[in-house]
């Protein structure tokens, strides 16, 4: 998720359930273990937006006799370089919330020793992208999608867009705010839609005609969705005006469980035509101090009982089959059926030439 979600997550989200869902992991990051191979503490160094119960990081301390200790780096992108900065004498044992729009710098940089983690015999194939070397661990999965605001088009009588085609019809002119690709982790994952969408030699064009529809441009997620976005919380208390915004297909549950009173339902739905599928993964650390500790963790993180933990504190999806979705999540969540992918390795060598491009045509 933008981290965004996720995560967004990203999330995987940050601002409007990032307060909420991170409170979580206050208590269980305390330890006064020594360090050294013999530690009984493994420290996790992730993104900003890495959330778990504190029961179940009990629940693995009880099972393993390692306490987690959590390491937060910023964003998803600022933790990576930070973890490529300290190559070989890294900050902690075990790294999560690299994603697949960065998992090539992450394996190009060698920062990761081979491991196995028990349990990917419960991990669909498509999502293991390093399934020769197991470098890195799938844990997550998150779509990045075009929200829209239920009651505008309610009271404008008119159809909320369903897909990226839809976006550039006159009809939804100057009613779409995005992240920007060059600064954003939905950002990115909106263009790498396009691409794939459209291919190599469309995408440009698209956002041509998507720029001459009024598309919005801010630097960030939480602008985006909390100060532009009509349909969020925190857009209606800004009075905000675009109806439309690059999110993630979990964020109608945000809204639900983040409310009070709960509203019967969500006010705001997902256009699964405009999706865009991220994996996010975790690694063991390349001159980790507490290997054995680390391989202990990332083993953990494919359980199903911090799988399934981690829907409502990471908005994201589970990637073991079996997990177990909360009810919040398969009653308003979207199900996207077809998001759109590309090969992290054309991302590798086509991502800052994409990103530059479309700042070109975009925000210039």
């Amino acid at each position: 998720m933008n981290s965004q979600f996720r995560r967004a997550l990203g999330g995987a989200l940050s601002a409007a359930v990032g307060i909420t869902a991170l409170a979580a992991c206050g208590e269980e990051s305390k330890d006064s273990s020594s360090g050294g191979s013999t530690s009984k503490t493994v420290t996790l160094v992730s993104h900003d937006s890495f959330a778990a119960s504190d029961s179940v990081l009990k629940e693995f301390t009880k099972e393993t006799g390692y306490t987690v200790k959590v390491l937060k780096s910023g964003d998803a992108g600022a933790a990576l370089n930070k973890e490529i900065l300290t190559k070989g004498s890294p900050q902690g044992d075990v790294f999560f919330g690299v994603d697949n729009t960065l998992l090539s710098r992450a394996l190009d940089n060698d920062l990761f020793t081979s491991y196995e983690a028990k349990g990917l015999a419960q991990v669909p194939d498509e999502v293991q992208l390093d399934k020769d070397k197991h470098r890195v661990t799938p844990v997550d999965t998150g779509d990045i999608c075009v929200n829209y605001d239920k009651k505008y088009f309610a009271d404008k009588k008119l159809q909320p867009p369903a897909s990226f085609d839809d976006l550039i019809k006159p009809e939804y002119k100057n009613l779409l705010v995005t992240e920007n690709a060059a600064t954003s982790s939905p950002g990115l994952g909106f263009l790498l839609g396009t691409v794939s969408k459209y291919g190599d030699e469309g995408w440009q064009d698209y956002w041509k005609k998507l720029k001459a529809n009024g598309v919005k441009v801010v630097d960030g997620w939480e602008q985006a969705y909390n100060e532009e976005f009509s349909g969020s919380a925190g857009g209606k208390k800004a009075k905000a005006d675009r109806p439309l915004v690059v999110s993630y297909a979990s964020s109608p549950p945000a809204e639900v469980l983040f409310s009070e009173p709960q509203p019967a339902e969500a006010p705001t739905g997902v256009a699964t035509g405009t999706c865009f599928r991220q994996i996010e993964f975790a690694g063991l650390l390349d001159g980790a101090k507490n290997e054995k500790g680390g391989k202990a963790l990332l083993d953990f993180l494919v359980s199903k009982k911090f799988q399934e933990d981690m829907p409502l504190n990471m908005f994201v999806n589970p990637v073991i089959k079996g997990a177990q979705l909360p009810e919040v999540f398969t009653k308003f969540g979207a199900v996207v059926d077809k998001p759109e992918t590309v090969d992290p390795d054309k991302i590798a060598k086509n991502r800052e030439q994409w990103v530059q491009s479309w700042s070109s045509l975009v925000v210039k």
